[in-house]
C-alpha cells in the first residue's frame, strides 16, 4: 500500500554528474551538416505511410567476418599523455575482447582538443555549472530553448512525419510531441548534430581524466557498435562531449535502446530521423513513460499559502486540492485524487509554480537539469497549442553567481543547516537546507536561492 507521502526526484537542479553525461547536444557553434532520412527499408520515411512491422532493434550483419585492417602503430597526437593513455587504454580493450583493428581504427587519429586539454582553464572548462541549462536563469534559457521557430518547425515536423509518429505512439506509448520536443532541444530537429569525431572526443575526456572511467566505457560502447555493424567507423559524429545523432546518444545508451525503424538491419541516428525518434521513444518508454499523462500543471495557490511544502515530496491530488491549490487556466485537473504529484516552485513564490508527475521525472532522465525538462514539457505543449507558463518569472528578484551560493551554502553550513558539499551549484540539498533556515526563522519558506535570502542567512551568521 501506498504512503500519504513519497519522495520526490526532481530536486537535482545541476547538482548531479549525470548532467555532463545527457546534456550533450549539439549546439548551433558546433554544426554539424548531417540531416534527414535513409530508405532501406523499402518504406518511405515521411510519406505518411507505416512501416508494415514495428520497429526493431539494430541486428548488424549476421555472419559478417571480423573487422580487419592495421593494428598499429599509432601516429603520434602530439600529446604525451594522450599518447600514453591510448597505448595503455589499447591494451586494456583488447584484452576485454575488442577487436584489434576496430580499436586502431577509432583510436589512431586522436588529437588534443582544447575544450578538454588547454593549459588555459578558462577554455578547458567542462563543469557542469558552465552549461546553459544550469548556468543561465531559467528563463532566460526557455528564451531560445522554447521558441516560436521550433513551434512552426516541430509542428511541420509532426505534420510531415505524421506515419512514423502513429507508429511510434502505438509502439512506444509515448506521445508524438513529447518525442518531437526531445527532437527540437538535441539538435534542432537534427539540423545541428555535431561536427566532432566521438571517439576523439571520449579520448580527450580520458585522458583529461576527470571522468576518465565513464569515457572509457563509452568508448568501448563505441567499439562495440562498429563490430557488430551497426554504424561504420566513419558515422561516429557527436557533440562536444560524445552523444551522437540527431536524438544525442551516448555509445551505452545507444547499444541499450537504439531502434531500426526502417529495417535496414542498422539503427542509423545520424542520417533516419525515423530510427532517430523510434530510439528516443524507445529510451522514454522504458524510462517510465506514461501515454497521455501530463508532465506537470501551472497551478494557483491561495494566500497564505505554507511554501514548505514545495519540499521534494509527492503527495496525492487529494492533498493538494485541500491545501487550496488549482489550475492556474481553470477547469478540471485532468488527473485522479490518488495520482502523485510534487510541488515545484522554479523561483521561488513569486514565480511560476507547477505540480509535477511521473512523466517530468522521465524527462530527467534524458538530461539531467530540471529546465531542460521544463523546456521540454512546454515545447510538448505549445505543440499541442497550449502555452505557458501562465504567471510571470520574478526577473526583478537578484540571482546569485556561482560565488554567491558557495557563500549561501558556507553560511548556512555554519548555522547548522546542512546544505552539503560548498561546489556553488544550488542543487536540491542547499535548497532544503535554505528552506529549513527560512522556516526556523518565520521567513517566506520557498527556498529560493537568491539575492535576498542569501543577505537574511548572512545576517543570522553575523557577516
Amino acid at each position: 500500500m501506498k504512503t500519504e507521502l513519497k519522495f520526490g526526484r526532481r530536486w537535482i537542479y545541476g547538482a548531479a554528474l549525470s548532467a555532463l553525461i545527457g546534456a550533450c547536444a549539439a549546439t548551433p557553434q558546433n554544426a554539424g551538416t548531417g540531416t534527414g532520412t535513409t530508405g532501406g527499408s523499402g518504406e518511405q520515411p515521411g510519406s505518411g505511410t507505416p512501416v508494415a512491422e514495428p520497429p526493431g532493434d539494430p541486428v548488424g550483419t549476421p555472419g559478417a567476418a571480423p573487422i580487419a585492417g592495421p593494428t598499429g602503430p599509432y601516429t603520434p597526437s602530439g600529446n604525451r599523455d594522450m599518447d600514453i593513455w591510448r597505448e595503455d587504454f589499447t591494451a586494456r580493450a583488447a584484452a576485454q575482447g575488442r577487436n584489434p583493428a576496430v580499436i586502431f581504427s577509432l583510436l589512431e587519429g586522436i588529437s588534443p582538443l582544447e575544450l578538454y586539454l588547454s593549459e588555459d582553464v578558462s577554455v578547458a572548462g567542462t563543469g557542469i555549472a558552465d552549461q546553459a541549462e544550469f548556468a543561465k536563469p531559467v528563463w532566460d534559457y526557455l528564451r531560445t530553448a522554447v521558441t516560436n521557430s521550433r513551434f512552426e518547425t516541430g509542428r511541420a515536423k509532426l505534420a510531415e512525419l505524421a506515419g512514423v509518429f502513429d507508429v511510434l505512439e502505438q509502439t512506444y506509448g509515448v506521445n508524438r510531441e513529447v518525442i518531437s520536443a526531445i527532437w527540437a532541444m538535441e539538435t534542432n530537429f537534427g539540423s545541428y548534430i555535431g561536427n566532432y569525431d566521438a571517439a576523439n572526443t571520449l579520448s580527450n575526456m580520458a585522458v583529461e581524466g576527470r571522468r576518465r572511467s565513464f569515457a572509457e566505457s563509452q568508448l568501448i560502447a563505441l567499439m562495440k557498435i562498429v563490430e557488430n555493424g551497426f554504424a561504420d567507423r566513419r558515422q561516429l559524429g557527436s557533440g562536444w562531449a560524445g552523444a551522437m545523432g540527431q536524438t544525442q546518444f551516448m555509445p551505452t545508451t545507444y547499444l541499450a535502446y537504439a531502434q531500426d525503424y526502417e529495417r535496414d538491419g542498422k539503427a542509423d541516428i545520424w542520417a533516419s530521423a525515423p530510427d532517430a525518434l523510434a530510439s528516443a521513444a524507445n529510451y522514454l518508454s522504458k524510462s517510465g513513460y506514461v501515454f497521455d499523462q501530463p508532465w506537470g500543471i501551472e497551478v494557483l495557490a491561495p494566500s497564505g499559502f505554507d511554501w514548505s511544502y514545495a519540499d521534494g515530496n509527492d503527495r496525492r491530488m487529494s492533498t493538494w486540492k485541500s491545501l487550496g491549490l488549482s489550475p492556474i487556466r481553470g477547469g478540471e485537473w485532468g488527473v485522479a485524487d490518488s495520482d502523485y504529484a510534487e510541488l515545484w516552485l522554479p523561483t521561488g513564490a513569486t514565480g511560476p509554480k507547477y505540480l509535477l508527475f511521473k512523466n517530468f521525472d522521465v524527462f530527467l532522465t534524458y538530461n539531467r537539469s530540471n529546465s531542460y525538462a521544463l523546456a521540454v514539457g512546454l515545447l510538448a505543449d505549445g505543440l499541442e497549442g497550449t502555452y505557458g507558463p501562465v504567471a510571470a518569472w520574478p526577473t526583478d528578484i537578484p540571482r546569485l553567481n556561482t560565488a554567491d551560493v558557495k557563500r549561501l551554502q558556507s553560511a548556512l553550513n555554519q548555522l547548522g543547516f546542512n546544505a552539503g558539499v560548498v561546489d556553488g551549484i544550488a542543487g536540491s540539498g542547499t535548497r532544503l537546507a535554505l528552506q529549513r533556515f527560512q522556516k526556523a526563522n518565520g521567513l517566506l519558506a520557498d527556498g529560493y536561492p537568491s539575492g535576498p535570502a542569501l543577505e537574511q542567512v548572512l545576517a543570522a551568521l553575523g557577516s
